[in-house]
């Protein structure tokens, strides 16, 4: 009977369960983004409402960037690559 060990690096776990939860942030942050384009551009919102969606997401564009830098992830390493199916976040 043989046994097969796990190495398992607690350190190295954190940082990639913290990568995938800004992972799935960002994907809903620019999901939102996308949103409320669309919405503006179809006219459904008041100038008021425009203004206060556009800053909302400029402060959560700057949290995000914050969270990354405060555990040590890029930007970069959010985005997933699905082989054929693409990148997961398409950045503008």
């Amino acid at each position: 009977m043989t046994t097969s060990r796990v190495d398992l690096d607690s350190e190295r776990m954190g940082r990639d369960l913290v990568t995938l939860v800004l992972t799935v942030v960002e994907l809903l942050r620019q999901l939102m983004e996308r949103q409320a384009l669309r919405r503006i551009d179809e006219g459904d919102l008041t100038e008021a409402q425009s203004d206060e969606i556009g800053t909302t997401l400029m402060m959560l564009d700057q949290r995000m960037a914050e969270l990354c830098d405060q555990h040590g992830v890029r930007m970069e390493d959010l985005n997933l690559d699905l082989g054929p199916l693409g990148s997961l976040l398409p950045r503008n």
